[in-house]
């Protein structure tokens, strides 16, 4: 059976591959008669701009052939004001019919949007359980992040997630938009500022639901992956009544439940559960079954002096009283011994291989939702709407426990840092508040194995401990409700004026509960008094453990409240068609609290980032498309937005398309946009600091002999606050491409984009030559004085405490200051292909292909000092994209047999190679950086080949889904996700959090072979 898998992977991958390179270009769903892009723009295309994008009236509009006549008349387009078919394939938009999405078997809106070529760097997807959007999903098209997309609910914002990416990125969170009453996903792929205002840079992603609904259709599925994990389980139902057009009133009523289970490293195995990569031939990262220094379940201690007997952090610092570590329980090592006979530190200590441990791939995620919608018709030309929406999202996340002392106290820890290398347990304990050093019942402790022979001589007996918080499990619960309620009317008031007037209000109550983090005075206490059991963790009380870890819940929310409106006309008669002119406004009231996890700073590396504020826009727009002839046609759109912090932008594009036969159109677009500061960059009231994985140079490494766990890999931070004066990233968007259309069945279109982003708003761009300047250096002080000259703002925060071993040496740098800066520029280029084909090959019988391919040319940063940054096919932007890089070619090829009742669809997905290097990781010579495998982020072994690993190789996968219709009512269908179960490449250089994969592309080949089987229903 593997072998016949494994001939079908190769010959499937090869044929995706082949296909990719010969014929890039991507399918939309079509209609037998036409291409899948004028089907799409020619059926009732949905929502225009969130201000127009409501409703549409069009009371004297002819339903399309593809159109349900029970539908309301209500047209709307993604992107503009008017339904012109011409207008609206002006700029190039990528539609997932719910046909295609269910061919795929794509139930999420997550899977969904992040499926499309377009989707790049930043993106974030559910996989990624660490950081500042764990649980998170959001969609960065064009790799410019995900605050330059703009996600519309039926042409209308919703808001935002409260906790932002990387402390700033505003984006809507994937995974609370109720997904089984979306009828279509349109996905603009150009500037949209002059419609939609801010942050439509990358493009604007528009969920269009079901606008009528009458019966009963429900559908269950439920799945699991051939491991027996991640099982999978949902259910939908939606009950509607009313005739819209007999009796002029429609209601629906849908509920959505959704189900995923955990995936653990272990159950996927090498290299997905280690850091050690002795087998692939490169080296271990940090491994934690190899050093006594480093923290494992089983405490080890050496001796050290202790300055004052009452304070576990005033060991001391200098190398140890002996070279000899022990472990505290030596007969409690579940997987066995190791041993040290040379160096600093000598001993025996507990294997262990942590990632395989305690990691886990998928996170356990719950999801619910109820929708309703009202449509009435209010007379022959008047239509009204209401709709309101509750969805509810929680996560559970679990991981490594924490160490007794983190590498990155921050903050108001800085003086904890900078006193000790470390925690020490005293020779004598007592009770809370006493003075140990004199108090008559105090005792010796237990937990310190020098105890009882430097009782007479406590200063000398102090044991300096390296130990990993086992029984306190740790992680996170996230949950997420969204509230949402739009209304709106629209209609013909006669001498060719149409209007619309629509509005929106949501709300997003986040919260989070942190577990397993330490609590500085709790574990201060708990060491003081004895009453962690240190040598039998399993003894310890859940009160015990409560008080050196608490649980920590966190609420936030935003909100968003808009009214808009617009009114169109038919000014005349032009060689092409009608002259029309439009215009309109919109009011938005945005807040945003997210409040500080750890703002007395009193744990241990638990996340301090807040950010907060509100603001009030007002905008103006218009917009006028003049077909001068049947093969010109010129589209020109504006938008002046005002924002309440005192600044504003004006929005202009200009669009043009050639049609000269109708099987051929040519077609560009120019257009300027800006994405507003968000509350974290310009509110000063808001903080941002975050981690990211670092390895000391080889310098620091030399200057630090004999102690491995200060000179291995460690998270170094960079700490932010708003800035009042910063102003908007601004942008100029350019694309070009070609409609072919050579037959009823056969669409192909092919756009080149290029995207100039400039005043960029970023958190210190000068990151990496700021840690080179400090690690240049020999001590602190000059370090210190060289950041600061790197930049305004730039500055050491916290220095690590001196290496025990070398206390002369410079320490590690644990936290920086860097500015919320506007740095020069930012550019994004390449080409988007997209073809479809519709073909009857018999009575009853159709192939139905569709394939989307995106080829990335550049995405490049250039840095005030003028560096080219260049990101493209490189796991760079590291910061930005969380170590997930940017594949340089991404696509996705459908193909659908269908005959009779039966369906068989299989897609193919394909992630190129990529580099594992990245700009913002490597400091500038003479100005210039070397993307060479030199720089390589693999963990290659000292003196050998830097080539080796030095690529991601890359990753094609399969999906299958079979569908039978045993009647009108009843459709059942088989899925195999996956279906030659292939591998996820190996990813050495990836954040250590995620061991050897990039979840953001490589994620089916993590989950593997996945089985799901279900049944849909109507009546």
């Amino acid at each position: 059976m593997n072998l016949v898998f494994n001939t079908l992977r190769y010959g499937i991958s090869a044929a995706a591959f082949v296909t990719a390179i010969a014929t890039p270009a991507y399918a939309q769903e079509a209609a037998p008669a036409q291409g899948a892009e004028a089907i799409a723009n020619q059926t009732a295309m949905p929502q225009g701009s969130e201000v127009q994008g409501g409703e549409t009236a069009q009371p004297d509009a002819q339903p399309d052939a593809q159109s349900d006549p029970a539908q309301p008349a209500q047209i709307v387009v993604t992107g503009t004001l008017f339904r012109n078919s011409n207008t609206t394939s002006i700029s190039p938009v990528t539609t997932l019919s719910s046909e295609t999405l269910q061919r795929a078997n794509i139930t999420t809106a997550q899977d969904a949007i992040r499926s499309v070529s377009a989707d790049s760097a930043g993106s974030i997807s559910t996989g990624f359980r660490n950081g500042f959007s764990a649980g998170g999903a959001a969609v960065s098209l064009r790799g410019l992040g995900v605050s330059s997309t703009v996600v519309l609910i039926d042409g209308l914002r919703s808001a935002n997630f409260p906790l932002n990416d990387d402390g700033h990125n505003a984006y809507v969170d994937l995974n609370s938009i109720p997904f089984s009453i979306v009828d279509r996903i349109e996905v603009l792929k150009d500037g949209a500022s002059s419609t939609y205002g801010a942050d439509a840079i990358g493009g604007v992603v528009n969920l269009i639901s079901k606008k009528n609904f009458q019966g009963i259709e429900g559908s269950v599925q439920g799945g699991t992956t051939e491991h027996g994990d991640g099982s999978h389980y949902r259910a939908t139902l939606t009950a509607g009544y009313g005739d819209y057009q007999e009796k002029g009133f429609n209601f629906y009523l849908n509920g959505e439940y959704t189900f995923d289970g955990y995936i653990t490293n272990h159950s996927r195995g090498y290299p997905f559960n280690t850091l050690d990569l002795t087998p692939s031939g490169l080296t271990d990262r940090n491994r934690n079954d190899d050093s006594l220094t480093t923290a494992n379940p089983q405490a080890v201690v050496t001796r050290v002096t202790q300055s004052d007997l009452n304070n576990p952090l005033a060991g001391q610092v200098g190398t140890p009283l002996t070279n000899q570590y022990q472990l505290l329980n030596p007969n409690a090592c579940p997987y066995g011994t190791f041993t040290v006979t040379s160096g600093a530190a000598q001993g025996t200590g507990c294997a262990h291989n942590i990632p395989d441990e305690y990691s886990i791939i998928q996170p356990r995620q719950q999801r619910y939702s109820t929708t309703s919608r009202l449509s009435v018709r209010l007379g022959d030309n008047l239509e009204a709407f209401a709709s309101a929406s509750y969805s509810h999202s929680d996560v559970s996340i679990t991981g490594a426990p924490s160490a007794i002392r983190q590498t990155q106290p921050f903050g108001g820890s800085a003086a904890i840092a900078s006193s000790s290398p470390g925690i020490v347990l005293p020779v004598y304990v007592c009770a809370a508040g006493v003075n140990c050093a004199t108090a008559a019942d105090r005792r010796l402790n237990p937990n310190n194995p020098y105890a009882q022979a430097y009782a007479a001589n406590p200063s000398q007996g102090a044991a300096r401990i390296y130990y990993l918080f086992g029984d306190i499990p740790a992680g996170s619960d996230r949950y997420v409700d969204v509230f949402r309620a739009t209304a709106g009317i629209s209609g013909d008031l006669g001498s060719g004026f149409k209007f619309r007037l629509n509005g929106v209000y949501a709300r997003d109550n986040f919260s989070v509960t942190q577990r397993g983090f330490i609590n500085i005075n709790g574990l201060l206490n708990a060491i003081n008094t004895g009453s962690y059991n240190f040598v039998n963790p399993e003894k310890n009380t859940a009160a015990v453990r409560n008080q050196i870890s608490p649980d920590v819940t966190t609420p936030s929310y935003s909100t968003v409240a808009t009214i808009g409106g617009s009114i169109i006309k038919s000014v005349m008669t032009l060689g092409g068609g009608d002259l029309n002119v439009g215009a309109g406004f919109q009011l938005r009231r945005e807040t945003l609290m997210n409040r500080n996890q750890n703002a007395a700073l009193d744990f241990y590396a638990l996340n301090t980032s807040s950010a907060q504020g509100n603001q009030t826009v007002t905008a103006g727009f218009f917009e006028i498309d003049a077909p001068f002839t049947k093969a010109v046609d010129l589209n020109i759109s504006g938008r002046y937005d005002h924002y309440s912090q005192g600044y504003g932008h004006f929005s202009p594009k200009v669009g043009l398309k050639f049609t000269p036969i109708e099987a051929v159109a040519f077609r560009a677009t120019y257009s300027q946009g800006f994405r507003a500061p968000t509350f974290a960059e310009n509110n000063p009231a808001s903080s941002y600091s975050g981690f990211s994985s670092f390895t000391p140079p080889a310098s620091f490494v030399a200057a630090h002999p004999g102690n491995p766990a200060y000179t291995s890999s460690y998270n170094i931070g960079s700490g932010a606050t708003g800035n009042a004066d910063i102003l908007p990233e601004v942008s100029r968007s350019v694309t070009i491409g070609t409609i072919i259309k050579p037959t009823r069945w056969f669409s192909l279109t092919a756009d080149y984009y290029n995207i100039k982003k400039s005043n960029l708003i970023v958190s210190g761009p000068l990151r990496a030559q700021a840690i080179a300047a400090y690690y240049g250096q020999t001590n602190a002080t000059a370090g210190c004085a060289a950041l600061a000259a790197v930049g305004a703002g730039y500055k050491c925060n916290v220095i690590d405490g001196p290496d025990p071993s070398n206390p002369n040496a410079l320490p590690r740098l644990l936290v920086f200051n860097v500015p919320y800066v506007n740095a020069n520029y930012q550019v994004s280029s390449g080409i988007d292909m997209q073809a479809s084909a519709n073909i009857p090959l018999a009575d009853g019988v159709r192939l139905i292909s569709r394939l989307d391919v995106t080829r990335v040319l550049r995405l490049d940063l250039v840095t005030p000092a003028g560096v080219v940054q260049k990101y493209a096919g490189t796991l760079g932007p590291y910061e930005l994209s969380s170590g997930g890089g940017t594949p340089n070619l991404r696509g996705n090829w459908q193909n659908s047999l269908e005959v009779g009742n039966f369906s068989l669809t299989t897609t193919a997905y394909y992630v190129g190679r990529i580099k594992q290097v990245a700009a913002d990781e490597i400091t500038p010579v003479n100005g210039e950086i070397d993307l060479s495998c030199s720089h390589t982020l693999a963990p290659v072994p000292a003196g050998g080949d830097t080539s080796k690993g030095c690529y991601i190789r890359p990753f094609i996968y399969v999906d299958l889904n079979a569908g039978v219709r045993v009647n009108d009512q009843f459709r059942f269908f088989l899925n195999i996700q996956n279906l030659t179960n292939a591998r996820s490449p190996l990813a050495s250089g990836a954040y250590t959090s995620n061991p050897n994969y990039l979840s953001s592309w490589h994620y089916a080949g993590l989950v593997g072979r996945n089985f799901s089987a279900g049944a849909s229903f109507n009546f």
